[in-house]
């Protein structure tokens, strides 16, 4: 397994640029054969939709593929997720291409627990119109991502298979071939916060006497390399020119975002002293400043917990809702907040009930305490507290197994991804009664691939 992770160095290629590539070993009759049975589905029955894998399984090995597993093991841990959601995209003969879009955009995390998967079943060359993207864009969460460095265009043989961060500013590019480019995009997420690195590290320090990315942005690399690494990261080696702690608090409102950024980053250096000046910003009426705030926040770490725990009784939504977006962010390093998000499920708030009970599903992950409210927040007249709730209870796992009914009633719900994220939850919890309960839905509800309009018995 070791040999098919990824190595220090594409890991530091993915925290500077938002994506990575690898090839399967599969035989390039495999994806021959892919590709002709995409072009037929296309032709007879249209898009399929979410409906991909079922229609065309054999696209499964490609996730089956060891250097695939390698790569989504190394980036999201060996607990990974694939979401219900994916989608096959066309890119026909003599196309103008797609503008610059990002998927994700303003999550106010850069933590990476998403991912977008790109698997390409044909020989993708620049004029085949591949996927361009531009590196280093997943920070960004206004335009000027778009533009932050050239779009790059990933190109490959058959059987490439692109990693990319949920927030990456990317495009379908002009075809200027006579042949049709397909690509497959399908999500991933993480379900367990990293206590240790997972790829095939070997060294500690992020820059180790080499030099990735923008000299400007490096405590905000160093920052994801720790947190993929399971270690706290306290900012002490950032010096930030000499800035003072009320100078880069003032530029984390700056017109530029990348001088945003570089100061968000520089301020866990003062530690527990910048953090009720960080907290002071959420008060702040500018999305821009609130956002970098909980950046800062999450990159000073622990010492920001307490804080945030507090105010998430604040007379402010706004604040509220930040507190508890921000406390989800840190993860494990906020268990003991557990109980305040469990009181702020409560809130009359529909957005701060929405980011608390995501919160919980990060920073409540070593123990079943948050799972009784979470099976309560299953019924929440809000669709996003509910979809929360059961992504949350997919994280706690084993130790949700007291959500086994109220999952069951949401096999059915209207929406197709509460549907599905309760199935991974009830495979995760893996009790008796949560196989007894799952097996009996697909038994019911199993999709036959050979079955089309041509051919339905």
């Amino acid at each position: 397994m070791a040999e098919h992770l990824l190595n220090d160095a594409q890991m530091r290629e993915f925290i500077v640029n938002g994506f990575v590539t690898v090839t399967t070993e599969l035989s390039a009759e495999f994806h021959d054969a892919i590709y002709e049975k995409t072009m037929s589905v296309f032709d007879k029955e249209g898009n399929p939709g979410n409906n991909l894998l079922p229609r065309i399984p054999e696209i499964q090995q490609i996730f089956d593929d060891p250097n695939v597993h390698g790569a989504l093991t190394s980036l999201l841990g060996p607990d990974y997720y694939m979401q219900p959601h994916r989608h096959p995209h066309y890119n026909p003969p003599g196309s103008k291409g797609q503008g610059l879009h990002q998927d994700g955009g303003k999550r106010w995390s850069h933590h990476t627990r998403r991912l977008l998967v790109f698997y390409y079943p044909q020989d993708t060359p620049v004029e085949l119109g591949p996927t361009g993207v531009v590196p280093m864009s997943h920070y960004f969460s206004t335009r000027e991502g778009s533009e932050i460095l050239p779009e790059q265009p990933i190109v490959g043989k058959a059987g490439t298979v692109a990693f990319a961060n949920y927030d990456l500013w990317h495009r379908a590019m002009p075809n200027s071939s006579e042949k049709r480019r397909y690509m497959m995009k399908f999500l991933y997420a993480r379900m367990s916060e990293p206590e240790a690195a997972t790829w095939a590290n070997q060294e500690t320090e992020w820059a180790n006497g080499t030099s990735v990315g923008p000299a400007e942005h490096q405590g905000m690399f160093r920052h994801l390399w720790n947190w993929h690494r399971g270690v706290e990261d306290n900012g002490s080696h950032e010096t930030s020119n000499g800035a003072s702690l009320s100078e880069l608090v003032s530029s984390l409102n700056s017109t530029s975002e990348s001088t945003s950024l570089q100061a968000a980053y520089a301020l866990p250096r003062f530690g527990e002293q910048a953090v009720s000046a960080l907290v002071r910003c959420l008060y702040d009426e500018p999305e821009m400043i609130r956002r970098n705030a909980c950046y800062a926040l999450n990159a000073v770490g622990s010492p920001a917990v307490d804080a945030l725990r507090k105010v998430l009784k604040d007379p402010s939504e706004q604040v509220r809702d930040n507190a508890a977006e921000a406390l989800g962010d840190l993860g494990n390093k906020a268990e003991s907040a557990v109980p305040a998000l469990v009181e702020a499920l409560s809130d009359e708030s529909g957005r701060v009930r929405v980011h608390s009970v995501e919160a919980l599903g990060t920073t409540g992950q070593s123990s079943s305490v948050a799972a009784p409210s979470l099976v309560k927040a299953l019924a929440d007249p809000n669709d996003g507290v509910r979809r929360n709730a059961v992504f949350a209870l997919a994280r706690l796992g084993q130790d949700a197994e007291g959500a086994v009914e109220g999952l069951q009633n949401l096999l059915f719900d209207a929406n197709r991804y509460v549907r599905g994220d309760a199935v991974h939850a009830l495979y995760r919890i893996g009790t008796p009664a949560a196989k007894s309960v799952l097996l009996h839905h697909l038994q019911t509800t199993r999709w036959c691939p050979i079955t089309t309009r041509e051919s339905t018995f």
